[in-house]
């Protein structure tokens, strides 16, 4: 008897503890636009997650978008597929409502809401957060310096503009092909560069950042190793429908970023559009993801594919550009039986996202301006507020 009186106390403080356990778990909802998802939204999400134990993420639709910002670059099905891409992501809600409520939080189980410490606000210039913050259940977290959708925006717009200009007259083979790509001239994107929020600035990347995005994790004995590599420039679903096809071929997936000076040799004179250091925090943020080589030969050698212990080397469909050589980037994996062509059913590339903005040109230019301005008058009102309250 005493026996299942004991079998019985435990049963229950096991079931307590679970219990506990249970309601412990802290659910944290963001929610956002996340058009032209880059390294910056990946980053909040990132220390969004760090708030509790499940991340949820709201995205709003593209009629939402439009009225309070002006027209989004993706399409929401695009944005909703880039944000679950997200590592750090554990669900994605569809069409979330632009100012996020009580009622929001509570029909997704979520304790409080996070947002980076920029400013959101609605078409009427009301700040999007202001329920959730008069409830006590608004976190901030810190937003990504140099880098927003309207500095890419801005850099796009650029395009027409040559910000990688060759000099023909320096022998590339004398002094490679860094010395023969200018940087970008982005201070001259107009008045975004007085914003202190989506202003352009130059990003600085620090071994940090990169450690807080990486997974830290290696391969593990009898792991098949597939790699992969290209610009990656502006991240967008194309990418990840390719990511996502090769990672399904091996267990561990090692993406190699070319270096600015490749990239443009292969892409042209406006190319990249992000530098290298961008475009490697992009690629490490997706969950498909296991490694990243930084600055990977254009051409795959044996000694890379020795070093990783390669087993597949995956291309997509597009054209391949021989080397400087002239030479089969691919003729190393293709000598070893072990280069596959990935047909990701999804092609979609960087210079169309570039030409949905060219082709709307005067729609952004006016989005980036109000926000701009906007921006600027909440900043003000801010230094206002911070004067009489010090005076």
């Amino acid at each position: 008897m005493a026996t299942k009186r004991t079998e019985d106390l435990a049963a229950e403080t096991v079931g307590d503890m679970s219990a506990e356990k249970k309601k412990k778990e802290v659910r944290v909802w963001m929610d956002g636009c996340f058009d032209m998802v880059h390294f910056g939204h990946a980053n909040a999400v990132r220390q969004g997650k760090e708030f509790g134990d499940k991340l949820l993420v709201g995205v709003h639709s593209d009629a939402e978008v439009t009225k309070h910002k002006g027209p989004p670059v993706y399409t929401e099905e695009e944005r909703y597929k880039m944000v679950r891409a997200i590592k750090w992501v554990d669900e994605v809600i569809e069409d979330a409502p632009y100012v996020t409520t009580l009622e929001t939080l509570e029909k997704y189980g979520c304790d409080f809401c996070v947002h980076g410490d920029d400013i959101t606000t609605t078409a009427d210039g009301v700040d999007t957060y202001h329920l959730v913050k008069a409830a006590n259940k608004y976190k901030e977290c810190k937003r990504t310096a140099g880098v927003s959708t309207t500095d890419l925006v801005g850099r796009m717009l650029l395009v027409t503009k040559t910000h990688h200009q060759r000099d023909d007259s320096i022998d590339e083979h004398h002094v490679g092909a860094i010395s023969k790509v200018r940087t970008p001239h982005l201070h001259s994107a107009g008045p975004s560069s007085h914003s202190p929020w989506t202003g352009v600035s130059q990003f600085l990347t620090t071994t940090q950042k990169i450690i807080q995005f990486a997974e830290g994790r290696e391969p593990k004995p009898g792991d098949k190793i597939v790699y992969v590599a290209g610009a990656f420039d502006l991240f967008h679903v194309g990418h990840v429908d390719f990511l996502e096809k090769a990672a399904s071929l091996g267990d561990f997936l090692i993406v190699g970023i070319h270096t600015d000076p490749i990239v443009n040799r292969y892409k042209g004179s406006n190319y990249p559009i992000m530098n290298m250091h961008e475009r490697t925090l992009s690629v490490l943020a997706c969950r498909y993801v296991s490694e990243v080589v930084i600055g990977a030969p254009y051409s795959v050698t044996p000694d890379l594919m020795d070093h990783f212990k390669v087993d597949v080397v995956c291309h997509g469909m597009t054209p391949v550009m021989p080397d400087i050589d002239g030479a089969d980037p691919y003729a190393e994996p293709k000598r070893r039986d072990k280069f596959i062509n990935v047909d990701s059913k999804n092609n979609l590339t960087t210079q169309m996202i570039i030409e949905r903005i060219i082709k709307h040109r005067l729609e952004y230019e006016e989005r980036n301006r109000k926000k701009e301005e906007k921006e600027r008058k909440i900043l003000e009102h801010m230094k206002t507020t911070a004067q009489i309250k010090t005076g």
